[in-house]
């Protein structure tokens, strides 16, 4: 009897075996699931109506149409597209001579990009100028960006004036941006990101699905130059990104986008350098933490769970945004506001430390005997002292994506823009221009 259950169990393993070779071949041989659910609609390749997407996911094309809409504040910031020239007049006068002096806006949210753009006060739609706006400046503010590099190529695109391209144009921020259509993975679309990757020898294909949710930020949310005749779009981070790198690639470049007036300094605007500063060894960044876990936090609605499209400061909604990590959000809330407020005071002072030193370069120049050595050198720190400053002011946190990088730069700033006063002062052997807190009046407001 012992011997036929042997037999029995010996033949009942065999099967059982077989049966599992059957099953694992079966599961093997069928095609690669891409989505969970059938889609309803066939997306097109690089398509730039992202409301086709929203049929096939409409919970997330649902949360990105409030990005329309959204425009609360937080105390530093928001999205209700206030001026920064009115909240901090030192502005009007730290980009004298630059467009952004006539018009300086808080950014709205996605959905407003394109319309944003094109009622900006900073736009030059005179083609016949040589300094009209390009085409350029529409590469962060559409969906159909994608599939008209891909047709163009991003050189004859770019060698557009604004309003050439103006036509080919009339849909904003969206999916594609983000989104290969057959797969929804995340991809880099924007050639220039690619070609700076390339460039530091990485390869975004090779990324994990956790670091692309930073990366694809880097699409637009970037420090970024216009090269050459054709405005090619570039960033400039061959020496690397942080901002003393940035800053030795555009010395070396001889890179300059205007003169001080009054000055001759050759100055650099900072644009909005997210991904540089969060990914500079920030404490979040360090953990692991993405971009979109704090912008785009996961939400559920019934048994779907999903992440949110409807970007904004995590500060509005702390429960779904911080709350993953974070059990005490109340306290999270009460940090972020110190070390904003340790950032914005900080900034300002800065702000004050590189007017002085324009007023002592202009003063300098004015007075027509200054050493012209240290006159160079004096413009020479003042362009980097503003580019430091810009670099956090541009940067769309107040110091929180980066907090001790944040108060860093700006200490730099400050003492480049000092170094700067007392070099001007030398040269024109005045040292009455070492006088400080002497530019503005009381009335002037801070954030």
């Amino acid at each position: 009897m012992k011997k036929y259950t042997t037999i029995i169990l010996a033949g009942l393993v065999i099967v059982l075996a077989a049966a599992l070779v059957g099953v694992l071949t079966y599961v093997r041989s069928q095609p690669v699931e891409v989505r969970a659910v059938e889609p309803l609609v066939e997306i097109a390749p690089m398509e730039p109506d992202s409301s086709i997407w929203g049929v096939n996911f409409p919970s997330q094309y649902d949360t990105f149409i409030k990005t329309k809409t959204n425009n609360i504040d937080t105390t530093y910031a928001g999205s209700s597209q206030f001026s920064w020239l009115e909240r901090d007049p030192r502005q009007v006068i730290l980009f004298a001579g630059y467009p952004f002096s006539k018009e300086y806006n808080d950014d709205r949210g996605h959905a407003n990009a394109l319309e944003d753009v094109r009622a900006t006060k900073r736009l030059n739609l005179n083609d016949e100028d040589p300094k009209h706006t390009p085409a350029t400046c529409y590469s962060c503010k559409s969906s159909a960006n994608p599939g008209l590099w891909d047709r163009l190529g991003m050189q004859a695109y770019d060698a557009m004036s604004f309003n050439e391209m103006t036509p080919n144009i009339d849909t904003t921020i969206g999916c594609s941006n983000c989104h290969e259509a057959e797969t929804m993975r995340l991809i880099v679309t924007n050639p220039a990101l690619e070609e700076a990757l390339e460039r530091q020898g990485k390869d975004w294909a090779t990324f994990t699905r956790q670091e692309m949710r930073t990366v694809v930020c880097a699409n637009c949310h970037v420090e970024y130059y216009f090269t050459g005749e054709g405005k090619y779009l570039t960033f400039p981070w061959d020496n690397g990104t942080k901002v003393e790198e940035i800053i030795s690639y555009y010395e070396e470049a001889g890179f300059k986008d205007w003169a001080y007036p009054e000055t001759d300094t050759p100055m650099l605007k900072a644009q909005h350098p997210e991904y540089e500063f969060f990914t500079a060894g920030s404490t979040h960044y360090n953990a692991g933490v993405s971009c979109a876990d704090c912008h785009m936090p996961y939400v559920r609605d019934g048994a779907s769970k999903y992440s949110s499209h409807d970007v904004h400061s995590p500060l509005l909604n702390p429960e779904q945004a911080c709350g993953q990590c974070h059990t005490d959000t109340e306290y999270v809330i009460r940090r972020v506001n110190l070390i904003q407020q340790q950032v914005a005071e900080t900034k300002i002072d800065t702000e004050d430390a590189i007017i002085d030193a324009i007023n002592a370069i202009k003063a300098a120049v004015t007075a027509g005997n200054a050493d012209s050595a240290l006159l160079d050198e004096a413009r020479k720190l003042h362009r980097e002292a503003q580019f430091m400053w810009d670099f956090i002011s541009a940067e769309n946190s107040t110091g929180f994506h980066n907090p001790e990088y944040a108060l860093e730069v700006l200490a730099k700033s400050a003492n480049l823009a000092r170094q700067a006063q007392m070099l001007a002062a030398q040269s024109a052997g005045d040292t009455s221009l070492l006088a400080t807190g002497t530019y503005y009046p009381a009335e002037v407001n801070t954030p």
